[in-house]
């Protein structure tokens, strides 16, 4: 596929089932579009948007939620999971910066210094929110390159994704040609086109059932409904999980998610 045809294929289909109405498209707001990019890391579309409603209402700026107790925003983070983010989010809020981003020349650079953000999401955030031309990589964008570009091939590496988004990129445009990329990548997995184990960077979500991630969950949940005592936390998944629930709380205390 050419990249003229690329473009067109993405546009038409952004223009007829883009997901417009996702509220995080509706602003250029930079704290919410960092709220936003820190829901969606491993979680679905469709359970983030009103767990962001809910959150952006309750803490609609950073200086809001830097100034929120931890407990207050596991609280509104709860079913969400991977409460971390929230931490993280929330130690952002408190050094994320009171200037303009948009005025310094290594954007990309000043945003991976937040606490919690890496390359993908300080990319992200550089593209929605200050429509900087950078090379944003995620599943939907994996999915959508290697169909159209490497659809025989396996072990696609990044680099060679970049090469590819690099070209096809409308300068100037960046925010809105992410989202119909995203969009379209979507689209396709939806469609049975599902490529992301070809990429080199793959790897498989562990099952939560029975999992640590899952005591985790549950000790937060528990802790932000006022539950404090030891032995009621780490019985709270039965007898049979005392001792990864006693992993869980001591991980969970170190990293001061709970105290």
């Amino acid at each position: 596929m050419t990249i003229a045809s690329f473009r067109r294929t993405v546009w038409a289909h952004y223009k007829k089932q883009g997901r417009h109405d996702l509220p995080w498209r509706k602003t250029h707001d930079p704290y919410k579009i960092l709220v936003s990019e820190v829901m969606l890391q491993q979680t679905q579309v469709e359970r983030v948007v009103p767990f962001y409603k809910k959150f952006v209402r309750q803490f609609p700026t950073a200086k809001k939620l830097a100034a929120a107790p931890l407990s207050e925003v596991l609280k509104a983070w709860q079913g969400l999971g991977y409460n971390r983010r929230a931490k993280l989010l929330h130690q952002a809020a408190k050094v994320f910066p009171r200037f303009d981003l948009g005025t310094r020349s290594n954007l990309v650079g000043e945003l991976e210094k937040l606490p919690g953000v890496g390359p993908y999401t300080a990319r992200a955030v550089s593209a929605f929110a200050y429509n900087e031309d950078t090379i944003v990589i995620e599943t939907n964008i994996r999915t959508a390159v290697i169909h159209h570009f490497f659809s025989g091939r396996s072990a696609v590496e990044d680099t060679e994704l970049a090469e590819v988004l690099t070209r096809v990129l409308p300068r100037g445009k960046a925010g809105e040609w992410y989202s119909a990329l995203m969009d379209y990548g979507a689209y396709l997995k939806r469609s049975g086109f599902s490529y992301n184990a070809r990429s080199k960077t793959y790897t498989k979500q562990s099952v939560f059932a029975g999992s640590l991630r899952e005591a985790r969950g549950a000790i937060v949940r528990a802790y932000t409904q006022g539950v404090v005592s030891h032995a009621k936390l780490v019985n709270l998944l039965g007898p049979e999980r005392r001792a990864q629930m006693k992993e869980a709380l001591k991980a969970l205390k170190e990293e001061r998610l709970i105290t």
